[in-house]
This record gives structure tokens, C-alpha cells and sequence, in this order.
């Protein structure tokens, strides 16, 4: 199944050398790229490894985090990247819903860096999710994320998220899993965490550096990790019911996944819940979604794999176009079943119903367009990513909304790449596609608007006030403007 797949599809298919410094950098990006295979050819075969676990005692969850460049075990072999703790990725941290999460962030990177809890429906403000504080190197910052008592549970994550310096933050290897838990646990196996992610190394071992041309359409690297491996193994036995939480860490990369022969239900994309959870055969996570999955283990051996995505190309560029797309299947991890079989898990049940704003009254509606302009700005390579024809400027507030108000925003792209936006603290509901009315309850804090079309979605800005940013989660066209400022109050 590798053809006839259009960008306009819904998410759920089938059941629905020299050393040269840059800035932000710690030398271990490098010009001069590897000539490693690239992942598809590449397998370790080793069984899954996944980060240590950091849980909650008492309502609280007191983590340290160091972020600093390290020689780690990724991709089969040492390289020099950058890590929380010392591995790639971080340790993931477990919560509840009205826990408090502090989190002493201590800068050893030689560059300044912050950090964001992607998706997490906390304050923007003070030392909460505040992505405005920058953490000079050297420092330490200590956030404080007092989570809601009604917060969604699901999969979460967190990384830097200084202006200019992400995604060769994120690149190089800072990122990590946060799982707010389930009220009520929902009985498996195993519950496993997989953060997928894309790097490339240098034959030094030293971070490759994008090139101009990578940073205009969104670099993709030659390697696609889970939890720093290369084809991790994993075993079950028949009939028993598995929990993954899937991250899309990349930093470009859009993932299509599919497991093939084995039974799968989605529970959730983002903080996104469905009622009734959904079969499946494959899911589509942009750059930041993260998919709930549960995988009932049929016997044999499968492949989970990334097939291809047609995510655009820059018009005009190279001979007619520069593709963001790849063309060839990409082999993630095996999962092998044997052995007797086990007594088949109860039904998941039923999950909490979400709110549904499309009948909600409308304080505003607005749209915001994005568009890779030629000529415009300093940009890169004399293209720069924009939103409503502007490129960030933290000191420019772009929208003003009103505290505990509903807003419906079309968003609009005229480019011909896609562009997956990201909305800081708020998650949106999305109620059209390319025109079409969307007929479930579908919420997400990242919501993909395919080349040359729309998507309108909905958003209820209650709880919290204060100023944040939405951006697009393709980190190169973040860091080079394609970001506005956000002010509820």
C-alpha cells in the first residue's frame, strides 16, 4: 500500500568532516554530511529500550533536567548529539490530572534554550509554559506546571522552543514523552512509550547541519529512530493486548503508519479522545501529533512502518520543484508474537465524551494564511514562511482574543507544502476539511492544512489567559517565521 494516497485524505485511513560551529549549537553539527546509508537499509534488530520513567508521588512530579551535548548510543552507534539526562530521548514523566509538575531546567548547552510542554492545557504565563523565557547557558530555570483537575489524559511531550534555535535543538535530540494517566487504567500487557524521531550524523559522528535547502522545505533525516534505535524488536504473545504511545517527534517529518496483520484501535490523536475507540489500518501523524494506540498481537511477525507522504514541494525550486516527500517505505520496528495464546482483554470502555463546539455562540472568527514568500524578508534562500504575510516578531502581538470566549479560525494555506499548525495551551477543535464538514469530534493541538487548501477549526480559550504563540510545527519554517503571537485576556 505505498500509492494513490492524497494529501487531503482524512487521518484515519481504513476503519475511519570539519567542525563549523553555528549558532545555537555546540560544534557537534557539522557541515559535511555521512555517506551511512540511510535507515530503510539500515537495521540493528536490538529489542526495544525505552527512557526511564519519572512518576508522580502525592500529586507532585519534581524533575531536574540537564540539556547538554553528550556522546550517546543512537542509530547503532556512538555519536555526538544533544540530550536531557544523557539519553535520547529524555526520561518520560507521568502524571494526573490536577497533579503540579516542576521541572528545574539546567542549561549546560553552550547556547540559551527553554522549554515547552507540548499539548499540555496549562498557564502561558510566569514560569509555567511561558516559551518568552529564554535560559541562558550556564542557568538553570525552574518551571512550575500546575495541571488542571479536568485535564484530558493522553500522550503528551516536551522540547526547547527558543525562537531560531528549535529545530536544531530538537534535531540534535532534546525531546521527551509526557503521559498524563488515565483515571480509570485501561487493562495491557504492556504499556509502551515509542518517540519516533529523524537525525543525521556526519561519519565523525557529529549532528549534520541543514543545508539552506533543507531548512526551506523542512529537513528529514537519514535515520528514523524509535527511542534512539534503529528496527527496535519487540515480542508478545498471541492475543495479548499491547498500549503504545507514539510520539512524532521529527522535526519535518510526517509519519504514516502501519502495522501490518495485527489488530489495531486508536484510542486518541493529541488530547483527543473518541467515545468508541476506532479500528484502524493506518494513522497519519504530522510533526507533534502523537497517536494512543493498542495493538492486539496476532501470531507472527509484523512490521511497523512509515509509508510515503506527499507533503509538497517548493514550486520554482530546483528544476520545478524540491520534494519534501519520500517515495520508499521506511521500516520502523517488528513486533513477533508466540507461544500459546492468552485469554483475549476486555472491550476498552467507553471514554469520556468531549465537548463539541459547533454549536457554541462565536466571540470571533478570523483566518490566518500561510504562505512561503518568495523575496520577502531575510528569510532563507530568499524565501521566507509566513502567517498573514508577517514573520514573527516577539515584540508584535497578532492576535487578541477574549478570555473564555469560543473563536472559529479558517486557516488557509496557499503554499504548495504542507503545514501542520500548532496552537500553545488552547487545542482546536476541527470541524471542516478542504470544505467538507468533519462529522465527529475531533480535537488536536496540531492540525495538519494540506497544500493549497483549508481546514476551520475551533477553539475554546478558557482557563487560562495570558500571551503564547501558534506556529507551524515544521520547526525550520518556525525558527525562520512562520509563527504569530497569541494575547487572551
Amino acid at each position: 500500500m505505498t500509492g494513490g494516497f492524497s494529501r487531503r485524505d482524512a487521518l484515519i485511513l481504513g476503519g475511519a568532516g570539519v567542525a563549523v560551529t553555528v549558532a545555537g549549537c555546540t560544534g557537534f553539527f557539522v557541515n559535511q554530511r555521512a555517506t551511512s546509508p540511510p535507515s530503510r537499509s539500515t537495521a540493528s534488530g536490538n529489542e526495544l529500550a525505552e527512557p526511564p520513567e519519572l512518576h508522580s508521588v502525592n500529586g507532585v512530579l519534581s524533575v531536574v533536567l540537564e540539556s547538554s551535548p553528550q556522546r550517546v548510543p543512537l542509530a547503532g552507534r556512538e555519536v555526538n548529539a544533544l540530550s536531557y539526562n544523557g539519553g535520547v530521548p529524555g526520561p518520560t514523566l507521568r502524571i494526573r490530572a490536577g497533579d503540579t509538575l516542576r521541572v528545574s531546567l539546567r542549561n549546560n548547552l553552550g547556547a540559551p534554550s527553554n522549554l515547552h510542554v507540548h499539548g499540555l492545557h496549562v498557564s502561558p504565563e510566569g514560569n509555567s509554559d511561558n516559551i518568552f523565557v529564554t535560559v541562558a547557558s550556564g542557568e538553570t530555570f525552574d518551571y512550575r506546571y500546575d495541571v488542571p483537575v479536568d485535564h484530558p489524559p493522553g500522550v503528551y511531550w516536551y522540547h526547547p522552543h527558543h525562537h531560531g534555535l528549535v529545530a536544531d535543538q530538537v534535531f540534535g535530540g532534546l525531546y521527551g514523552a509526557i503521559i498524563v494517566e488515565d483515571v480509570e487504567p485501561i487493562p495491557a500487557a504492556n504499556d509502551r512509550v515509542l518517540v519516533i524521531s529523524d537525525i543525521s550524523f556526519t561519519s565523525a559522528g557529529n549532528i549534520a547541519q541543514a543545508s539552506t535547502m533543507e531548512q526551506m522545505v523542512g529537513r528529514e533525516g537519514d535515520f528514523v529512530l524509535v527511542n534512539g534505535q534503529l528496527t527496535p524488536t519487540m515480542s508478545a504473545r498471541p492475543g495479548e493486548r499491547e498500549r503504545w504511545r507514539i510520539v512524532n517527534a521529527c522535526v519535518s517529518r510526517y509519519l504514516r503508519l502501519r502495522l501490518d496483520n495485527q489488530q489495531l484501535t486508536l484510542l486518541g490523536i493529541d488530547s483527543g479522545r473518541f467515545e468508541t475507540p476506532r479500528e484502524f489500518d493506518e494513522v497519519l501523524l504530522a510533526p507533534g501529533n502523537r497517536a494512543d494506540v493498542f495493538v492486539t498481537a496476532q501470531e507472527g511477525t509484523s512490521t511497523l512502518r512509515a509509508l510515503p507522504y506527499d507533503r509538497g514541494s517548493l514550486d520554482g525550486m530546483m528544476m520545478g520543484g524540491l520534494n519534501s516527500s519520500d517515495t520508499n517505505d521506511l521500516v520502523l520496528a517488528t513486533l513477533t508474537a508466540t507461544g500459546d495464546t492468552v485469554t483475549a482483554a476486555a472491550p476498552i470502555s467507553r471514554q469520556r465524551s468531549q465537548r463539541d463546539l459547533r454549536g457554541a455562540p462565536l466571540t470571533a472568527q478570523r483566518e490566518l494564511v500561510f504562505d512561503m514568500q518568495m523575496g520577502h524578508g531575510a528569510g532563507i534562500g530568499g524565501m521566507s514562511p509566513t502567517i498573514n504575510g508577517s514573520e514573527f516578531d516577539v515584540d508584535r502581538t497578532d492576535t487578541t482574543v477574549q478570555f473564555n470566549s469560543v473563536e472559529e479560525w479558517l486557516l488557509t494555506n496557499i503554499s504548495s507544502q504542507d503545514h501542520p499548525l500548532h496552537l500553545h495551551v488552547w487545542p482546536m477543535q476541527i470541524v471542516e476539511q478542504a470544505g467538507r464538514p468533519v462529522d465527529t469530534l475531533l480535537w488536536q493541538d496540531v492540525v495538519n492544512i494540506p497544500a493549497r487548501s483549508s481546514t476551520r477549526v475551533r477553539i475554546a480559550f478558557d482557563n487560562f489567559s495570558g500571551r503564547t504563540v501558534y506556529h507551524c510545527h515544521i520547526l525550520d519554517h518556525e525558527d525562520n517565521g512562520m509563527m504569530g503571537v497569541i494575547d487572551t485576556r
